[in-house]
């Protein structure tokens, strides 16, 4: 009877290693599984930013020359207002200096209103 039991704690203990083999194998297999789905989900993630990225360009370029164009439209018209205020300014000059000097050098001295009505 004590080889028998023997026999059977044997048996048992043979089993238990067998188990933990096997919870091992799977524990090794489930860290696999992780690492195999982050390698994957991190290839899907540069793709993804790399098509992105090259959406991003292509309607950067296909907007830059709008913007080019634009840029040199207003550019063109600055330069014709800032030439028609320089022409008036140029034309207008002598005339304004002149009137400023009128008005300050020859000066016509005439009584204050309130003081002509009070002496009249």
């Amino acid at each position: 009877m004590a080889a028998q039991q023997s026999q059977g704690i044997q048996t048992l203990l043979e089993a238990e290693k067998e188990a933990a083999k096997i919870v091992q194998q799977a524990r090794q297999y489930r860290v696999q599984k992780l690492k195999d789905a982050r390698t994957e989900a991190t290839k899907e993630i540069e793709e993804y930013r790399k098509a992105k990225e090259a959406e991003f360009k292509e309607f950067e370029a296909s907007h830059a020359g709008v913007i080019h164009s634009t840029q040199q439209s207003v550019d063109k018209d600055a330069e014709v207002k800032l030439k028609e205020i320089t022409d008036q300014y140029n034309a207008n000059k002598d005339k304004v200096v002149k009137k400023l000097l009128d008005r300050v050098v020859l000066v016509q001295p005439e009584l204050h209103r309130n003081l002509r009505k009070v002496g009249q």
